[in-house]
This record gives structure tokens, C-alpha cells and sequence, in this order.
């Protein structure tokens, strides 16, 4: 064996082995990849909260921008300056939004707290509304109170939030004790409540608002579990009553044979509303003759600011202006839905399933009248149409959807991530003095955000 120059045997080096082909993972398609991504995104802790608080911001803005535009003829052939009804609805959206930011802040146990109070308030106002000198008639229905110049207030409006938290309240406290099980523990005194304010919203003549607290009754009772029987014993007997108060009302008899009218005058019927409705959209066509061009509001379209706002817009902004409340309106049910379902508190599932059953009810209502599905029920769209009274409450029950999608312990550790804290200041110091209690608030935030499944 050759000797190297140290003097010392060559090293044998071990000759080198090809290493097997790794096979390539296949690539992935880009529209493949593209849902993978927002798919993962859509299943964050945070979604439910971010499509809570931006389809309501949303909504409520462009309900301000249509507000403004579909009210200014109205308010100039009344002698009043064109923005009258714009300001108005500003101030209840303040006004609406310190309620929403403070239903948001507020715990679950206040908001259980307050179901009482609020529930009997509502129905201490909507007795006042039948004291003749203090309800007034607007339209035809007797729902309101003056609140002096020209400011007044719909307490049937604020009957909604009440059954909401109330209801939740009560069915979650007879879950805890197991008493859902009994027929007669999950209608009573749930049942005889809700048809309380029933009646009391129809002394007034007020259908459309008895028809949204109808769908929250149902929308509490199936949430609860109740079972095919009962649940159809109810409804046959709100269908009957309906039926009969329908049959009795010539003005409702009216209203329900302008259901898909193409001419003003149907029959006996004067469908005006409803066939200017119809106008409205299909004069829009995909984009719209332009925010501010509408024609159908020079006193053609009555109630264009208020019950036929939808109509407007899908003039002036088309085809996708109104696929786009549309879709606002479909995210913020699908993260009602969402909070509801993925919750362990009672409450919170039954409170935002009524809330979520309230807001799509009623926007279901008023898009259907106005696209001449439904009969016109007098109902505004959530967050959209002009009405201080409709607004307040919708947006505290906003806030009550926040409130939940807050709660969630993902959703807890999520925005301690990434919402700074303010109004901590830390003691003077050296840098490495510093530097410890900086790192510690990073790992425990850290540590915070593994446990929570968060990304």
C-alpha cells in the first residue's frame, strides 16, 4: 500500500451513493391555490368580527349617501332645505353608533341584565302609543310618539331588541336548568310575551313590524329546539290570525294583489307604489343612471327614502349597486350565523340567532316588496333606509353581534395581538432594563396566539 508523504496510510474514502430522486410535489393550480388561501383566511378566529363590523359600517354609509339623494325632492316639495332628512339620519347614525360601540364593550352579563328593563320600557311605550294625546298616527298606523318639534320615536322598533334579549334570556336560563325537554316550559311565557307585543303593534295597524317579531319568535323557538309539532302548532295559529287580519283589512287586500303588477291600476287595487317600484329598477340597468339621476323620485316613487330606497338605488346605481347591498346583507347574516353556531354560551347562540333572524327577515321583506315578490309591509331596510327609530335599536343589536364575535377565545387572543395598547407608559429606564419586559409581553401574547389556533 502506497504511503502518503505524512507517512501515514491514505485515507479510504467511501465511494458516494446517488441519492434516490425525490419525486417533485405536484404543483398546485393557481385557482386551486387561490382557495386554498382564502379559505384559510375565512376560517380565522376574526372573520365573523371583521364582516360584523364592516358590512355594518358599509350598509350604513351608503344607506347615508341614498338617503340623502332619494330625500331631496321630497324635502324641497315639503319647504325644506334639500339635506332636512340627510341630517336627520347623520345624527341617529351618531347617535346610533356610541350605542353600537357601547353594546360592544359591554360583558354578556350586562347585556342579560338589561333584558328586562329594556323589555319592560318597550312595552310601557307602546302602551303610551294608544293614550290618545301622546301616540300619533303616521300613514295610517297609530306607533308613534312625538318627541316635540319634529322628532319622533316608533317604540314598536325597540319591541324587536327586547324579544331578542329577553327571549334569549329566558331560554337560555331554562337550558341551564334542563327544562326545555317540557312543552310547556319552552312556550310559556315565551309565547303569551311575544303575542303581547303583537298585540299591542297591531292596535296600531302596524303589520309589517308584527310580521318581523313573528319571524324572531319562530327564529328563538327553533334555535331552542323546539319540536315539529309544536313548532307547526305555532305557526298555524299566527298563519290563522294572520289570515283573518288580512281578510278583515281592505288596505291589506290591497297590497297583496299588487304582488307582481306591471300596471298601476290592477283591478280594484291601486299598485302605483309598487309598479313605480319595478320602474325604478329596471330603468337602472347594469350601472345606473348616476348617484344623484334618479328619476322616479321627482314624486313618482312614494316613501323613496324610506320603505322604497332599494328601488332608488338600483336606479341611479344599477344592477351593481344592488347585488352589492345584497351581498353586504349576505355576509353580515352568514357571521350572524356563524357566531351563533360556533359558540358554547346559550345566550349569546340564542340572542345573536334572534338578531341574525331579525335583520335578514326584515331586509328579505323589504327587498321582496320592492322587486314585487312580496306584498308591501311598510318595513325599512336595516341600516339603510331613512328612520331614526329603526336605526338606533339595529345598530345596538349590531353591537350585541360584535360583542359575541368579540368573546370568542380565539377571537380574544386575536386582538390582543394586534391591537396595540395605549395609555401605558413605561417607567424610566436603560435599555436593558427595557428590553426583558418587552420580550416577556411578546412571548406571552406568543403563547396566547398558539393556544388559540390563530396563524
Amino acid at each position: 500500500m502506497p504511503s502518503s508523504r505524512t507517512g501515514k496510510p491514505p485515507v479510504q474514502r467511501a465511494s458516494r451513493r446517488p441519492r434516490p430522486a425525490v419525486p417533485r410535489p405536484p404543483r398546485e393550480n393557481p385557482v386551486q391555490r387561490l382557495y386554498t388561501r382564502a379559505r384559510r383566511a375565512w376560517d380565522r378566529p376574526l372573520t365573523a368580527y371583521y364582516l360584523i363590523v364592516g358590512g355594518s359600517v358599509l350598509i350604513t354609509v351608503l344607506g347615508l349617501v341614498m338617503v340623502y339623494s332619494a330625500s331631496q325632492i321630497t324635502a324641497l316639495q315639503l319647504s325644506l332645505p334639500g339635506s332636512y332628512f340627510f341630517r336627520k339620519q347623520a345624527l341617529a347614525a351618531l347617535i346610533g353608533g356610541a350605542l353600537l360601540f357601547v353594546a360592544s364593550r359591554m360583558p354578556v352579563k350586562l347585556h342579560r341584565a338589561l333584558a328586562y328593563p329594556i323589555l319592560a320600557g318597550a312595552v310601557f311605550l307602546m302602551v303610551l302609543v294608544q293614550v290618545p294625546g301622546i301616540g300619533m298616527a303616521v300613514n295610517g298606523n297609530q306607533n308613534w310618539i312625538s318627541l316635540g318639534g319634529s322628532f319622533q320615536i316608533q317604540p314598536s322598533e325597540f319591541g324587536k331588541l327586547a324579544l331578542v334579549l329577553w327571549g334569549a334570556d329566558l331560554i337560555a336560563r331554562k337550558q341551564e336548568r334542563k327544562l326545555l325537554t317540557q312543552w310547556k316550559h319552552m312556550l310559556v311565557p315565551l309565547v303569551p310575551v311575544a303575542f303581547l307585543l303583537l298585540g299591542l303593534i297591531m292596535l296600531g295597524g302596524d303589520m309589517g313590524t308584527a310580521i318581523i317579531l313573528t319571524a324572531i319568535l319562530f327564529g328563538l323557538l327553533w334555535l331552542a329546539g323546539a319540536p315539529t309539532r309544536l313548532f307547526a302548532g305555532v305557526l298555524s295559529v299566527a298563519g290563522l290570525i294572520g289570515v283573518t287580519l288580512i281578510k278583515t283589512s281592505p288596505n291589506r287586500m290591497a297590497r297583496l294583489a299588487c304582488i307582481g303588477a306591471t300596471e298601476p291600476k290592477t283591478g280594484v287595487a291601486d299598485c302605483w307604489q309598487a309598479v313605480h317600484g319595478i320602474y325604478a329598477l329596471a330603468s337602472g340597468g347594469l350601472f345606473g343612471s348616476g348617484l344623484g339621476a334618479s328619476v322616479e323620485k321627482w314624486g313618482q316613487l312614494p316613501e323613496a327614502h324610506t320603505d322604497f330606497i332599494f328601488a332608488v338605488t338600483g336606479e341611479e346605481l344599477g344592477l351593481a349597486g344592488t347585488l352589492s347591498v345584497l351581498a353586504l346583507f349576505a355576509a353580515l347574516g352568514y357571521a350572524g350565523i356563524r357566531v351563533a353556531g360556533r359558540t358554547e354560551d346559550p345566550f349569546v347562540r340564542y340572542a345573536a340567532g334572534g338578531v341574525t333572524t331579525w335583520i335578514t327577515a326584515q331586509a328579505v321583506i323589504n327587498i321582496g316588496a320592492v322587486l314585487g315578490l312580496l306584498p308591501i309591509a311598510g318595513v325599512p331596510l336595516p341600516l339603510f333606509s331613512y328612520g331614526g327609530s329603526a336605526l338606533l335599536p339595529t345598530m345596538f343589536a349590531i353591537g350585541l353581534l360584535i360583542a359575541f364575535a368579540r368573546d370568542e377565545p380565539a377571537a380574544r387572543a386575536a386582538l390582543a395581538m394586534r391591537q396595540p395598547r395605549f395609555g401605558r407608559k413605561r417607567a424610566g429606564g436603560s435599555g436593558a432594563e427595557r428590553g426583558p419586559r418587552r420580550w416577556n409581553t411578546m412571548r406571552r401574547r406568543a403563547s396566547a396566539a398558539r393556544s388559540s389556533g390563530e396563524r
